[in-house]
This record gives C-alpha cells, structure tokens and sequence, in this order.
C-alpha cells in the first residue's frame, strides 16, 4: 500500500465512503481547498468536512495543551483541585469580573439577533450566574474519586483492587450555552483535563470567561496551566478538527441534533467515545386510569421554557379523550399565558377532538427570526411526532390520541429520540409495564422538567444522552464529572513464592484453601 498528501481537490472527484458508495467533490470544496488543509470523510453520510489548515492548527494545539496538563494532574491534590473550584466560584461571584463576562455577553447576544439566531440559552441571566457558582461550589465541596476502591478480591497470598483512574482529556462541543463552562470543568475534580469548542454566537462570552475567572483560578490553585482550553475558533471547522483528535479520551457534544450527529460520527471514527445529546423533547402519555388534575399540572409545569426535557409530544388514550383534551388544552394555554401565546400542533385526523376555537385561531408566535402570524393550530403526519419544536417564547407541542399505552409506546419507540417519557396514571401495575417496555433512559410519572443532573442527582451536568444511537455501555443518561473515570487493577502481593505453575498448597483442616472473597464499593480512596 502507498499513501500520498492530499494537496488539492477537483470539482466532480469520487471519493469513497462507507466501503461500496462515493461522494463527489463540489466545485466550491476544490476551490476553497488547499495544500495543508484536511479532509474528513463522514463514513456514515458522506459528508465531506473541509478543515483549513489554520483552523486544524488551533483545534490541535488546544489539545495538546489539555494533554500536556494531563500528564501533570497525576501530582495535583484533591485539595488544589478543590480550591480551583473555589476560586473560580468566587470569581464569577465578583461584581467586577461578572461585569466583564457580562458586556461580552450582550454584545454577542446583540450580534446573534442581528443575524436571526436564538437566544434563549445564549443571554446569561442573574438564574444562571447563581447555577453556576453553586454547581462550581458543590464540586468543590465534592470527594475526590480518584484512587478510589470500586472492588477488592481477596486471594491466598494476594489481593487484586479494582481503581478509579482519571480517563484523559474530555472534549466539549456546545452551542450557545457558556453557562456549560463552569459544569465542564467539574472532570477535573476526578483528574482529567477538559477543551472547550463553544458556537461563534458564544464565543465573545467564553473568551471572557476564560481569561477573566477560570484561568486565573487554575493559577491560583496551582493547576497546570491548559487543564481548561478553549479552542478559540468560530469555524465550524474546528469541532471537526477536535473531534477527530484521537488523543481525546472522551467526546462530548450538545447542541443541535444534525451537528451533535455529524460530531459523533467524526469521534467514533477516530476511536473517541462519545456522549451525544442532539435531540431532545420529552413525551408524556395520559392513559385511561390518569387523574385529571394531576395532568393538567403536569403538563402546565412541563412548559416553563424550553429546554430538551420539556414536553413535546402528548399522547391521550381514546378512553378518556373527551374528557382530557379540554384539560390538556387549558393547561398548554395557561403555560402560554406565562410566556407570549402557545402553538399546537396535532395528528391528522386527530383535529376533530379539538374546539372550533382552537382549529381556526390565527395567534403571534415568537420565533428567533421575529414574531409571526400563524395558526393556533396545524395537523402534522404522524411520522412527524418526533419533531422536536425549538420554541423561543411560545410554548409548542405536539397532541396525538392512541388507543392505548400499547400504541403509545410503539409510537415512541419508532418515532422519538428515545429520549424522555412519562405516563401520567393511578395504575401502578400500569406504570411498571410502561416502564419495562418504554425504550429510554428516563422515565417518570409526572413532569418532564426533572431530567437534569443539578435538579435530579445534585451534580453538575457535563451532558444528557439519548437511546437514538442505542443504549449506553455501563453508565447513565445523565453525564457529570463524577462519572468520568476509567479503572486500574493493582495487587497487593503477601505471598513471595505465588507461581502459575506451582500446585496450590494441599488442604488442610487448620488450613484450609479460601475462595476468592470479593468486596465491592469500599469507598476507599488513595493516601
């Protein structure tokens, strides 16, 4: 086999992807491509992903910075690492420093609606600087996993430990939150090393962040410097480039479904695990046994803004139809009434269920582009449940009746994100086989607003994952800096003369061979 540098590109060139099928180069990828530039080639879809050689440049030197204060964690303390926390809580605490982050902040909110984009997870607000000092200050006050015992088997004459390691550099792609910086660096608190790729829309905010409170918190605690580096790109290019980095350890994408998809793809092929959340929205379901008033606030309190748990898609069993749709309708509308107005969305051929009012009501309906005439409410193919309704001020969601749980769940299982469900019913037998048949990770009986790793587990969250790509080896939907860790296996040997060839020692009455004896979780942690 022969290898050459790719130097340059022609219009119509095939290029071969996932192993029988070709891609063609279009004639602005040959233009704009040049020597010392790199192709990434999406084997699932493709795609073909130019990465200019100076955009590859600053992806790749951010990791390698990260890796460099990786391999120095290893003499760091737990109580230098705490004291990070610490520092960088108190700076987001200061008024001055604040004042900084804050006039990045609405000039890249200002530039963001200029174009039409949302800003509804860009505009930091006084909610999201007390959340971020309080989840810097919980993992501050956190314990140190490193060099914990997760499982000790006890043999004649030696011992094997299993133990909690740090896992490497952990990569961050997210779009217009720079509240996830101060969740992200909670992998710190168990060793590792994170670099930041935040959205162009964001990035005024997270330079400002970086170089006004987290980095002076890294040197205060005496943390290597590039434990926390930015990639500090507003190319799209450079997620690319990070996420095809092999010497990441960890992948970690929030943000859009398509671009979190395209991320994915591109960690997996370089062998990165990845931890996807892309696409979110949660669906509930009413079946014939739901109380009505529980319902109604379940799904009013679903809607508080939007985010990837609030609900969706609502399904109504036949049974009780008449009866809850009136409930589920002045429940979205009051929901509305604390934002600008609602939208629905329902079924074909479900729009019959629904008042005259609401079939025929023409309302404004704020969008990130500006606010709209639409109608109250549109039909949608079934196909089209899933949607996700990335709503900015006007709550939107999807109404479908079924005939049953049965139905409900295949529905979901089929045409969502395998994301969230909850079954609103007094049927505890009900309840359990929702649970055992519905396909994802969380699952509840109430509102959808609980999924959430501060709210739920009281632990920062790095990142919610769906089952749209199958389930998860060995953890939860719920990624924090907790459960970022790989295991090492030690032995304590009391035994000098231990030799695989050796017979083991006769039995004896006074001394009597032993099984291994297996202890788990000792919760120890090292020296």
């Amino acid at each position: 086999m022969t290898t050459a540098e790719l130097t340059q590109l022609t219009a119509g060139m095939p290029i071969p992807f996932g192993g029988n099928r070709v891609a063609v180069v279009s004639d602005r990828l040959a233009a704009v491509f040049k020597a010392g530039d790199r192709l990434i080639v999406l084997q699932d879809t493709g795609d073909l992903l130019h990465v200019p050689a100076a955009t590859a440049r600053v992806a790749h030197d951010a990791v390698a910075r990260a890796e460099a204060a990786f391999r120095r964690m290893g003499a760091v303390s737990d109580e230098a690492v705490s004291r990070f926390f610490d520092a960088f809580a108190e700076a987001l605490a200061d008024d001055a420093i604040w004042a900084i982050v804050a006039e990045a902040n609405a000039t890249d909110v200002a530039a963001a609606k200029a174009r039409g984009r949302s800003t509804t997870r860009l505009a930091l607000s006084a909610g999201m600087r007390r959340d971020m000092i309080a989840g810097l200050r919980e993992w501050r006050d956190a314990e140190g996993a490193r060099g914990r015992t997760i499982e000790r088997i006890e043999h004649d004459g030696w011992t094997l430990e299993q133990v909690a390691a740090p896992l490497g550099v952990v990569g961050f792609v997210f779009e217009g939150r720079p509240n996830v910086f101060a969740d992200a660096t909670g992998v710190l608190r168990t060793g590792n090393t994170v670099v930041f790729r935040i959205g162009s829309d964001a990035l005024g905010t997270a330079r400002a962040i970086m170089s006004a409170a987290l980095e002076p918190a890294l040197k205060a605690a005496g943390l290597p410097d590039g434990a926390a580096s930015l990639v500090d790109s507003a190319e799209h290019a450079a997620g690319w480039a990070m996420f095809a980095d092999g010497r990441l350890a960890l992948a970690v994408a929030r943000g859009s479904g398509p671009a979190v998809s395209q991320l994915g793809g591109i960690a997996r092929q370089a062998g990165t695990p990845v931890s996807l959340h892309g696409t979110g929205g949660a669906w509930m379901v009413a079946d014939r046994t739901a109380d009505a008033e529980r319902f109604g606030a379940c799904v009013y309190h679903s809607l508080d803004r939007k985010v990837c748990n609030s609900l969706n898609t609502c399904l109504i069993v036949r049974d009780r139809a008449e009866e809850l749709i009136p409930v589920f309708l002045d429940a979205l509308k009051r929901a509305g009434e604390r934002r600008s107005g609602c939208k629905l969305h329902v079924a074909y051929g479900d729009e019959r269920w629904l008042p005259e009012a609401w079939r025929k009501a023409q309302v404004p309906v704020h969008r990130a582009e500006g606010v709209f005439e639409e109608p109250l409410t549109e039909t949608i193919p079934v196909d089209e449940l899933g949607h996700e309704w990335e709503w900015e001020e006007t709550p939107e969601v999807s109404l479908k009746i079924v005939d049953s749980v049965e139905e409900a769940v295949e529905l979901f299982n089929r045409l969502s994100p395998r994301f969230e469900a909850c079954l609103i019913a007094e049927d505890e037998l009900a309840q359990r086989r929702f649970f055992e048949a519905i396909d994802a990770p969380f699952v509840g009986d109430g509102f959808t607003r609980w999924v959430d790793g501060q709210y739920a587990l009281n632990q920062p969250e790095l990142g919610l994952s769906n089952w749209r790509n199958g389930r998860l080896l060995a953890r939860g939907g719920v990624l924090s800096g907790s459960s970022i860790y790989t295991v090492r296996a030690r032995v304590r040997q009391t035994d000098p003369e231990l030799d695989r060839q050796t017979p083991a020692k006769p039995q004896t009455s006074k001394n009597a061979p032993k099984e291994a004896n297996v202890v788990r979780g000792t919760g120890q942690t090292r020296p």
